[in-house]
């Protein structure tokens, strides 16, 4: 396994996280989802730049080259990007009673499988429960349900989503730290 390095995602990153978005969303959905459900999931996945600004954001990198993202929340939006309508949810959750929202976890496809999803997952629940959370939700697709189900979430809820004209599914999922 290649060295991987976990940082904090800056405002520098935007156009290289877009492309490891659209290169996932595109690619390691197929054999889950249509290509029409691939297309309609494009309206609630992508980038939320308020990770990014609240500092819960991550890059994963080998050799210096960006091959992974990921973060975290400790606002009550659970899924979708700064583009995705009726999604938003800016407030702040409480620790003592709320779970964090473990966010936008994409992996190039060159290095699906090598341990880039693990390593910002683990790196993001350690710091979900630095800042006192018990537990994590995520809402899950398809093709990143095993690599959540490995880690220990459970499925709570299965729900389609038809925001962008096809139904797609997901998964919210929890787990306690």
């Amino acid at each position: 396994m290649p060295q991987i390095a976990i940082r904090l995602a800056k405002s520098d990153d935007l156009d290289t996280l877009r492309g490891v978005m659209d290169a996932a969303i595109g690619e390691l959905q197929r054999g889950f989802l249509t290509p029409e459900q691939v297309q309609s999931s494009r309206a609630v996945m992508g980038l939320d730049r308020q990770l990014i600004e609240d500092g819960t954001y991550f890059v994963a990198e080998i050799a210096d080259a960006i091959v992974g993202c990921g973060g975290w929340s400790r606002r009550a939006t659970l899924y979708g990007g700064d583009h995705s309508a009726g999604l938003r949810e800016p407030r702040l959750l409480d620790p003592a009673c709320e779970a964090a929202r473990i966010r936008a976890m994409y992996t190039l496809p060159a290095f699906a499988r090598m341990g880039v999803g693990r390593a910002l997952l683990a790196h993001c629940e350690a710091a979900a429960k630095a800042e006192g959370f018990a537990r994590c939700e995520l809402m899950g697709t398809l093709s990143g349900v095993p690599l959540y189900a490995m880690a220990g979430y459970e499925v709570l809820e299965e729900i389609e989503d038809a925001r962008g004209g096809t139904p797609v599914p997901l998964k919210r999922m929890g787990k306690r730290l």
